[in-house]
């Protein structure tokens, strides 16, 4: 595995210039250029709070603040979007870079390095936005927020796997994009981000709980809306299943590297 993180690493001047390409072409030629990014995480964060603060006004049990339920549903947020953009981003990061494969003399790993480094770019601006919000209404967790760096690795660690096995896989049968992307659909609903787990039956909080992300989530809502460190013990089934997924993406990609290029 360190073979080809080192090979990747060669490449690093490739990674950054390809990931800052990236970045700037996509809001080249606006007006208000370098803030779009920063726009779309605060107008996000806006909208939960006025609809579900000021207007659905839901309530979570144990909490009465105006901001409580708009807090729970960005934490979810913030891990959906890090685990959704790496994944749809990783999945066809091969066969939509078919030409470059084809024709420069590059390790085919920078290509998912730039995927992730994107993804996880934007997420660091999203993150960054709610922890202004949060400063703003005075409901930042303490030093519960040093949490957030093990719960965040462990939900790229679980993405970039996935997304490598299924990135090779990807190559020799197309049809595995689009099953990602509607798989990625009916993901977000089975996984307690817009409603809380206790609020469904024993039934479905069952099946639930063997969702990798479920841990995850509730992770993170401990610490923005509990302002507590997170059940580290909860953790460690998706931290286990990540590490198993990216010994099998190392496994694949070494033996279907060589056949990569070929079948593109």
């Amino acid at each position: 595995m360190f073979d080809l993180l080192r090979g990747a690493w060669r490449f690093r001047g490739f990674i950054v210039a390809s990931v800052k390409r990236e970045f700037t072409s996509r809001y080249l030629g606006t007006q208000l250029g370098i803030l779009w990014p920063i726009a779309h995480p605060l107008a996000l964060i806006l909208v939960y709070t006025l609809v579900f603060a000021e207007v659905m006004k839901p309530r979570l049990a144990g909490h009465e603040g105006p901001f409580a339920y708009s807090i729970y549903l960005t934490a979810g947020l913030i891990v959906w979007t890090l685990f959704g953009d790496l994944l749809a981003r990783s999945v066809g990061i091969f066969v939509n870079n078919a030409s470059l494969l084809k024709k420069v003399s590059v390790h085919k790993l920078a290509f998912p390095a730039i995927a992730s480094i994107s993804a996880l770019l934007q997420s660091a601006i999203f993150f960054a936005c709610f922890l202004a919000f949060l400063a703003l209404t005075g409901n930042l967790p303490g030093v519960a927020l040093v949490a957030i760096v093990p719960v965040l690795a462990i939900t790229a660690l679980l993405a970039m796997s996935i997304g490598l096995v299924l990135a090779t896989a990807n190559v020799f049968y197309r049809d595995i994009e689009q099953s990602t992307a509607l798989t990625l659909q009916f993901w977000f609903w089975i996984t307690p981000i817009v409603y809380p787990i206790a609020a469904l039956p024993e039934g479905v909080k069952s099946v639930i709980r063997w969702n990798p992300l479920y841990p995850i989530v509730g992770a993170m809502q401990d610490i923005f809306v509990e302002q507590r460190f997170p059940d580290w013990l909860s953790l460690g089934y998706p931290l286990a299943l990540s590490l198993l997924l990216a010994l099998l993406a190392r496994a694949a990609f070494e033996r279907l590297a060589g056949e990569l290029v070929d079948e593109l």
